[in-house]
């Protein structure tokens, strides 16, 4: 007879073997790439990240076709793209040629709902703003703030924010020694390092962490909340209290969750955003499995510009097929898989 004991165990430990396949078997997002800005001028603004802020071109494309538009859910679309790189991270700057969006509203404030930015990492905040004066680039902070010390997970960080020739939000941001990864303690005459995260407003930080750890499998890595006169000034919110959360992928910046505790006047990602309209930005996500990742997001009912995955006839974008999903508060991430050519392509450039 067997002992039941026995049986027990054995069944005990299936069932752990079964939940350790399963941790392994969940998809999950393996590297943030880069990030989409929308311009307007896609020369002036390769200029602008290049000619003062040290990003370098790495490669433009123009984009059109059936699979293109139905990806995004843009009839007749045409874009250029510039991917430009800083250190190890990337941005893509795109122009839609055809057709024209909304512009961004003048009036946008760092609490509205449709804020995002990157946050481009400097060895010295006073020389990266003199900088940025010189070149008469438009402030979105009254100037350089020193968090303060009592708050111990951004005690000593110093941030500024400033805008593109188009209006978009940037921050430069300078990590005490101790904080931020190891990377931005590099000190050998360069000003500008690369982009640690990109940030952006959200309603709710459990709803978003639903659709970005628990969904998607990024891992949360840091948590703060801030107020404070420094923090009034940096985001120019009077008032300003916000939660904040940063995720992390194995791989590539951060994304950082903005919640505004107060003050809580931010208007909403509008419902009717196209990828055309100019405060559209877009994270774009690599996995090395999309049809597991974009069915999981489509049976959770997470809202997409297309009905599934699209699949391309040009890898040219450095994926083969894509799918842009919409996260609770609207902001765009195209979740796709990734080209061969890419990854040897990314594996030469480090």
């Amino acid at each position: 007879m067997i002992n039941s004991r026995l049986l027990a165990m054995a069944g005990m430990a299936l069932s752990q073997l079964f939940l350790c396949t399963l941790a392994v078997a969940q998809p999950e997002v393996s590297r943030v790439d880069s990030v989409s800005i929308s311009v307007s001028d896609l020369q002036r603004s390769v200029e602008f990240y290049r000619d003062v802020l040290g990003f370098r071109e790495v490669a433009e494309r123009e984009q059109s076709g059936n699979d293109m538009e139905h990806m995004f859910g843009v009839f007749g679309m045409r874009v250029r793209v510039e991917r430009m790189q800083l250190g190890e991270e990337f941005i893509e700057l795109t122009q839609f040629l055809a057709p024209r969006g909304r512009p961004m509203p003048a009036d946008t404030r760092a609490n509205d709902g449709w804020f995002q930015h990157v946050a481009i990492i400097v060895s010295d905040i006073e020389k990266g703003y003199s900088r940025l004066r010189s070149f008469k680039v438009e402030q979105a902070s009254t100037g350089p703030q020193r968090l303060p010390d009592w708050n111990p997970n951004a005690g000593g960080i110093k941030a500024y924010y400033f805008r593109d020739p188009d209006g978009n939000f940037l921050e430069l941001l300078e990590f005490p020694p101790g904080k931020g990864n190891q990377k931005w303690a590099r000190r050998d005459g360069t000003l500008f390092l690369g982009i640690d995260h990109t940030a952006i407003v959200v309603a709710d930080t459990e709803a978003s962490l639903h659709y970005y750890r628990d969904l998607l499998g990024m891992k949360v890595v840091g948590r703060s909340e801030n107020y404070g006169t420094e923090q009034e000034h940096l985001n120019n919110v009077f008032g300003a209290r916000l939660r904040i959360t940063t995720l992390h992928a194995a791989a590539g910046p951060g994304v950082e969750l903005l919640e505004y505790l107060a003050p809580r006047s931010g208007r909403a990602y509008p419902a009717d955003t196209l990828p055309n309209d100019h405060w559209y930005w877009q994270t774009n996500l690599r996995t090395a499995d999309l049809g597991a990742l974009a069915g999981a997001a489509l049976d959770a009912h997470v809202s997409s510009y297309a009905g599934g995955v699209t699949r391309l006839s040009d890898a040219s974008p450095g994926y083969q097929a894509g799918l842009v999903l919409r996260d609770p508060d609207g902001h765009a991430c195209l979740l796709a898989e990734e080209s061969s050519a890419s990854r040897e392509g990314r594996d030469r450039s480090h």
